[in-house]
């Protein structure tokens, strides 16, 4: 039993020394303190190498210039505009014509002519034309008179470089029909025209009522008084109220200035 005893001892022995063997527990790793210089050479090192990588993949980004196009690399050397006239607009268009064909010819210095079969007007750049930009001004001045103002009234396009025109229908601010559509646009030019000439006199602008739609002439800033005030009448503000409001905002606009 003794000689068992000793044995079976051993035995036990040998086994746990395998079993510790086996199963060692991972000792954990000591950190080594890095010092701040290598700290700044390991950065330095990747700073560089992803600089130097990704400027090699991208290009450096330059600002596009777009020098203004001469005459002379255009593909005939000429500009051309053209506006369609609708058929209302033949017989004034007929008896406006020299008053037109003036300015554009002798001041633009451009070429203008009513095509018959197309039934458009076009304006072209010539070798006489100085400034090709002016061939905007004349499709503007043409378009001004074709929307229904004044052969005068649309020569300021040409004399001035801050007026515009701005376009829109009753049917944008508000949603009528039949009669309500007509009392709106009465309201809009009043008896004898008043409403519109009073709003075109204290907002310094020309308009023009065609049907159901609204063309304004004049500054930027002007521009938009003078909507404001048709759509508060189209939205049914009696002419007083809105007569009020103007000579306030104008009155305020002229102190700006």
């Amino acid at each position: 039993l003794i000689h068992f005893y000793k044995r079976f001892e051993s035995n036990m022995g040998d086994i746990a020394v395998d079993n510790n063997e086996g199963f060692k527990v991972p000792k954990k790793t000591l950190k080594r303190k890095i010092s701040e210089g290598d700290k700044m050479e390991t950065e330095s090192i990747e700073s560089s190498g992803v600089e130097s990588a990704t400027s090699d993949l991208l290009p450096k980004l330059v600002k596009p210039a777009f020098p203004p196009i001469k005459k002379e690399k255009l593909s005939d050397g000429t500009e051309v505009r053209k506006i369609p006239v609708p058929s209302h607009r033949y017989s004034p268009l007929k008896e406006n014509w020299m008053k037109i064909f003036d300015p554009i010819v002798q001041h633009l210095k451009l070429q203008i002519r009513f095509n018959l079969k197309t039934r458009n007007v076009e304006i072209r750049t010539c070798k006489e034309t100085e400034d090709v930009t002016l061939i905007q001004k004349a499709a503007d001045f043409v378009k001004a008179f074709i929307y229904g103002f004044e052969v005068e009234d649309a020569l300021a396009i040409i004399r001035l470089d801050d007026l515009f025109i701005d376009s829109f229908e009753v049917q944008d601010v508000k949603t009528l029909k039949g009669d309500h559509l007509a009392r709106a646009i009465g309201r809009l030019a009043g008896k004898g025209g008043r409403t519109k000439y009073t709003v075109e006199n204290v907002t310094k602008t020309r308009i023009v009522l065609a049907d159901s739609k609204i063309h304004i002439l004049g500054s930027y800033q002007n521009i938009a008084i003078a909507r404001r005030a048709l759509c508060n009448l189209i939205l049914g503000s009696p002419p007083s109220k809105v007569y009020g409001t103007l000579r306030t905002v104008a009155a305020r606009a002229q102190e700006r200035f």
